[in-house]
């Protein structure tokens, strides 16, 4: 009884110093801003058009390419293919690759020069220092997160409920759409939501697409390299609250069952 109550008490420990290393930054950089410099940076029509751009963007950019990743996750969970464990490791490569290795590559892409930029010049529109280019690279950095996410969501789904509803008569689209995108919301959301946060944060890729127009940390940077530390934390600080505010209402969003929509266990029943 003594042993396990030595254990839970370094476990709790561990585990209080792992939450007080993630939350002092964060509280010490509330603690240190001054009520007046918050409000007079929050009241400026950058700041507000900066924070405004980065939340879109990044919303729109999860959006559009949800709609070709969730399909592709699906295929990553039910089928066997060639070189399938080479696929998934091109997935996860952004999450490792430096970022401002990765802006490189895309810029390489998606600059007048390259495949995608000679494509968009036709339309007469420039990638770079362009929305569509933030858009872009936003994407490249967090697409694994919502592909891996739905794949597990996918693979979790009792193959027997498809199978026996393509035995029934029902085509593979309808299956696929009153089942398996159902049974596997939760995690597609979730996906969706970790795309949407990677995709509002990032730096390294995007400052080398566009550093204009700025999104929010680029904003940051640019105040901090200007102006120094005292200039940068209030900024830093509205971002902060504003990404708060929209993930606890996605979350909100995602915590709540689809009406409609049964559960895995209703569907086994």
């Amino acid at each position: 009884m003594k042993r396990t109550g030595t254990f839970n008490l370094l476990l709790l420990l561990l585990s209080s110093l792992v939450l007080l290393f993630l939350v002092a930054p964060l509280l010490g950089m509330f603690i240190s801003t001054n009520a007046g410099d918050f409000f007079a940076t929050a009241a400026e029509e950058e700041v507000r058009q900066s924070i405004w751009l980065t939340v879109w963007v990044a919303f729109v950019s999860t959006l559009l390419f949800a709609l070709a990743a969730v399909p592709f996750a699906w295929i990553l969970a039910r089928k066997e293919f060639p070189m399938k464990s080479v696929v998934q490791g091109i997935i996860d490569l952004p999450v490792v690759l430096p970022h401002t290795a990765a802006g490189i590559a895309l810029l390489g892409f998606i600059s007048r020069d390259g495949f995608l930029g000679k494509i968009a010049s036709f339309a007469g529109l420039n990638l770079v220092n362009n929305p569509a280019g933030i858009a872009l690279a936003m994407a490249f950095v967090s697409l694994p997160f919502l592909i891996n996410s739905a794949r597990d969501g996918f693979a979790a789904v009792p193959e027997r409920l498809e199978k026996a509803a393509l035995n029934l008569g029902a085509g593979r689209g309808r299956v696929f759409f009153t089942i398996s995108l159902p049974l596997a919301w939760r995690s597609i959301i979730t996906g969706f939501v970790m795309m949407f946060a990677r995709g509002m944060s990032e730096f390294g890729a995007v400052v080398i697409i566009a550093y204009h127009p700025m999104i929010a940390p680029v904003l940051i940077y640019d105040r901090f390299s200007s102006f120094g530390l005292k200039h940068a934390r209030p900024t830093a600080v509205l971002f902060i609250i504003v990404a708060l505010a929209v993930f606890t209402v996605l979350r909100l969003i995602s915590d709540r069952k689809p009406t409609g929509i049964k559960t895995e266990e209703d569907a086994e029943a």
